[in-house]
């Protein structure tokens, strides 16, 4: 299932990408997000609300939950390209390694079981 992120958990879903970005290994768009998950290597999955049409990343929280990969709908791909650190919009991230993000996925896991 995936988990619509409130506000004050955008922002650390954002720095989690960011972190992982910089300390670990991410994959940036839905191609490489759902072979990241199908193969079994995806911690983290963060999709984009404003996917047009959204039948682009429709399958990647079934994928997800299959998998037993966290999975949350950010509002913006615009933000998800920029917390990625690339200059275009992307439909989906999946971080492979947390590198030092690793907290953060936890404290996003956590609240998002609550």
């Amino acid at each position: 299932m995936v988990y619509d992120a409130p506000k004050e958990l955008l922002d650390k879903v954002y720095e989690a990408i960011e972190v992982a970005k910089a300390t670990g290994k991410i994959r940036k768009g839905t191609n490489e997000a759902t072979k990241a998950i199908e193969k079994g290597i995806a911690k983290f999955v963060a999709i984009a609300k404003d996917v047009n049409p959204p039948e682009i990343t429709m399958h990647i929280p079934i994928l997800a939950e299959e998998k037993g990969v966290p999975c949350v709908q950010v509002p913006s791909k615009e933000e998800l390209g920029a917390a990625a650190g690339i200059d275009v919009p992307t439909g989906s991230i999946a971080i492979v390694q947390e590198g030092e993000s690793k907290k953060l996925i936890k404290e996003i896991t956590d609240s998002i079981k609550k």
